[in-house]
């Protein structure tokens, strides 16, 4: 193991540690954020209200020290209430860009299918080339740009589903379930006596790392070897998808690009150089959920896609 990845490994613990001081349970929800932080990819949480999505992106912002900004997606919200807007300055006679809260480090879309499919398309373009078109004038966002969006459940009312092309452009789909019962009496036990909402700050979470250590840490993952054998596997598993009979769409090669960084990137969280089977069948899951779509009939018999990730996992011969 390289020093640049010894240190990569011990920056991940030490966030863990910091948000661990805030958040009961969820590790594996931030081993995935951790991911997408160091693979620059985005996430999309979903799970009921009260699981504490809203709360571990604030603790994950602090302890990793990035600019944090936050827009509450409502039904009436606008795209310029998301990108900004070029008011005119009589004092100046010129137009005067306002930024919207896009341009941060870390941007916490909190209940994103909660506003009509026109205002979250206003973050494609952030999204996947991290820059903001404004009048014609192009304004480039931070290298660290990252998406936490959350969401509730389809069931829940007045939401609104999510376009496959934003969709798409999520690294993964996280699951936000409700704690088991000794994480929930932790839960009672550590807040029910403090008035008002928790804050990180008044928790102990502090910002453990620099922006010139995770870029280091970003740049380090590139020493990290995807074997060809191990490029196979991911084709593989991605093209079982499209040819699956419970399923009307597979998912597409962005997808397995997407899947093999992020492999390298748990690699290197783990303190390897190279990729094992194990690293991709950890991710596959979160990145593949959101890019399947179920057929009729599939629907009809209640079957779910991370069961049928789960088989294709299990089908699909992975490397010795």
């Amino acid at each position: 193991m390289t020093a640049a990845l010894e240190t990569l490994r011990g920056l991940a613990a030490d966030v863990k540690a910091e948000v661990a001081k805030a958040i009961v349970g969820q590790e594996d929800i931030v081993d995935h954020l951790l991911v997408a932080l160091i693979a620059q990819g985005h996430v999309l949480m979903e799970g009921p209200p009260g699981t504490a999505k809203t709360f571990l992106a604030q603790c994950f912002a602090r302890a990793t020290g990035l600019d944090y900004g936050r827009i509450q997606f409502t039904p009436d919200l606008l795209p310029g209430d998301i990108l900004g807007s070029n008011l005119f300055n009589f004092q100046t006679s010129q137009f005067t860009l306002t930024r919207g809260a896009i341009f941060t480090e870390l941007l916490l879309a909190d209940e994103i299918n909660r506003t009509p499919p026109k205002t979250q398309a206003a973050l494609l373009e952030a999204m996947q080339e991290r820059r903001v078109t404004l009048d014609g004038e192009t304004h480039v966002l931070p290298d660290r740009f990252m998406v936490i969006a959350t969401q509730n459940p389809i069931e829940s009312q007045g939401v609104y589903p999510l376009p496959e092309a934003q969709l798409d452009r999520f690294l993964f789909k996280l699951l936000a379930e409700y704690p088991s019962e000794e994480e929930e009496a932790n839960i009672v036990a550590r807040f029910g006596a403090q008035q008002g909402p928790p804050r990180p700050e008044s928790l102990g979470v502090e910002a453990v790392t620099t922006r010139e250590a995770l870029q280091q840490s970003i740049a380090s993952v590139s020493a990290v070897t995807l074997a060809p054998e191990n490029v196979e596997y991911v084709v593989r598993l991605v093209r079982a998808t499209r040819g699956h009979a419970d399923l009307a769409t597979g998912a597409s090669p962005r997808a397995a690009v997407l899947l093999g960084n992020a492999a390298r990137v748990r690699a290197a969280l783990e303190g390897r150089d190279y990729v094992v089977p194990d690293d991709i069948k950890a991710l596959a899951t979160g990145v593949l959920r959101h890019r399947l779509i179920l057929s009729a009939a599939a629907e009809i018999e209640g079957r779910e896609v991370e069961a049928i990730v789960g088989e294709l996992i299990e089908s699909t011969q992975a490397p010795r």
